[in-house]
Order: C-alpha cells, then sequence, then structure tokens
C-alpha cells in the first residue's frame, strides 16, 4: 500500500514527532510505500495568495477558487501545490499527525489543507463526499490532546472527541471521497510517564501492521 503521512509540531523531540517516525518506521517495516510531508521541517507556508500559481485567471480580484479552477485546467499550480497535490493522488492512505489545537487543526496542518485542498483538482461540485476525487483511498488521524480522555467524552468538559473531529473528518476528508478510519487519540501524553508513552507507540505501532486489514468508521452525515 502506499502511505503519505502528514505531520506538523514545531517540536521534534515532541510526542508527536515520535508518533510520526513510529509510523514511518513501521510502515516501511512492513513492506507499504511511504511519503511524507513534514510540514515544520519544510517550513510550509500556511497561508493562501496568488503564489498557489503560475497562471492568473483574474489579475484584479482574488477568487481562490476560480483560481484553483483555472490551475487545474491550464497545469497553473505552483511547484509547492502541485508536489503536495501529487501526493495525495499517489497514497491509497493517508495518515495526519498532529496535536489538537484549540478543539481544531493546528494552524499550519490547516494551511495546508486550504493550499492543498483545491477546487477542480481535490474536489468539485460533481465530486464531492460518495462520488468523490479521492473514493476509495482512506484516511486516518494520528492526535495528541492536552486534556486527559474524560475531558472528552460526551459528558466531559471538552465535549464528545467524535464531535470535535467530525469538521476534520467528515468536512475535509469524506468531503474528498476518504473513507475514514478510526482516530488514534494519546490523551495528554505530557502528564505520562516515559513508560507510558513508550507503550502508546508500540500499541500504535502493532495497528499499524495490520492496518490494511481495519474498516472504515461511520463519522455521521448528520
Amino acid at each position: 500500500m502506499r502511505i503519505l503521512v502528514v505531520y506538523w509540531h514545531p517540536e521534534p523531540q515532541s510526542f508527536n514527532g515520535a508518533m510520526f517516525r513510529t509510523a514511518c518506521e513501521t510502515l516501511v517495516g512492513v513492506g507499504h510505500e511511504v511519503k511524507t510531508s513534514n510540514l515544520h521541517e519544510m517550513h510550509f507556508d500556511p497561508v493562501s495568495s496568488r503564489k498557489n500559481f503560475t497562471m492568473i485567471k483574474d489579475p484584479n480580484y482574488l477568487k481562490q477558487q476560480i483560481e484553483e479552477m483555472h490551475a487545474t485546467e491550464t497545469n497553473g499550480f505552483s511547484a509547492e501545490i502541485e508536489t503536495e497535490v501529487q501526493k495525495i493522488e499517489w497514497c491509497d492512505m493517508m495518515i495526519w499527525q498532529f496535536p489538537l489545537w484549540w478543539f481544531g487543526l493546528p494552524a499550519v496542518l490547516k494551511g495546508w489543507v486550504d493550499r492543498v485542498f483545491a477546487m477542480g483538482r481535490i474536489y468539485n461540485f460533481e465530486h464531492i463526499y460518495e462520488t468523490g476525487v479521492f473514493r476509495g483511498k482512506r484516511a486516518l488521524l494520528s492526535l495528541t490532546t492536552g486534556g486527559p480522555e474524560e475531558a472528552y467524552r460526551k459528558e466531559g468538559f471538552n465535549g464528545d472527541i467524535t464531535a470535535i473531529l467530525r469538521p476534520i473528518q467528515r468536512g475535509m476528508l469524506q468531503f474528498a471521497g476518504f473513507d475514514v478510519l478510526a482516530p488514534q487519540i494519546v490523551y495528554a501524553p505530557v502528564r505520562m510517564m516515559e513508560e507510558q508513552r513508550k507503550q502508546h507507540l508500540t500499541d500504535y505501532a502493532v495497528r499499524l501492521q495490520r492496518i490494511s486489514d481495519e474498516s472504515p468508521i461511520d463519522v455521521g452525515a448528520h
């Protein structure tokens, strides 16, 4: 299987960094092809602008979706964006590794989505959700939280983690056609002992060794 791992965290020695390395090493070790987008190492700029494109449809007014459609038709994406889009087109499965910040994606990863999930190439009016461009591909969110697991239950003070992740799993991944696997969540690794963190990495590696056998989850259409 061909797998793309997209990762962002500002500290390479972080637990997210360890999860990223564990995923890459484990997947390669069991025979999968792996490509990565280490957004911090890449100094990826999350801000959309005309630098996304080498061709311009309307020089007087920037409407990103119109420019994305034009770039799709004219092969006019910048080399940076084209490279990332081709990675998504190449993969059979995509993993996002990140810390949950303010109930969502960190700015750089969200900006990667804003810039790379281009209309015309990644989706269009005829191809979303069940008819999405990437139907048949799978996606997995692997993330950490600052708070403990009990804070992310329905009765917890942060609310149900499923509801928190729905805008990402449904509104981004399923929107583009991906089947979504159950998220890999490590709650509050900063509060753990080293042995506990090592066990979570081991558990993640074991899961990834058998990831081809997993079935998608229902993230809810309503």
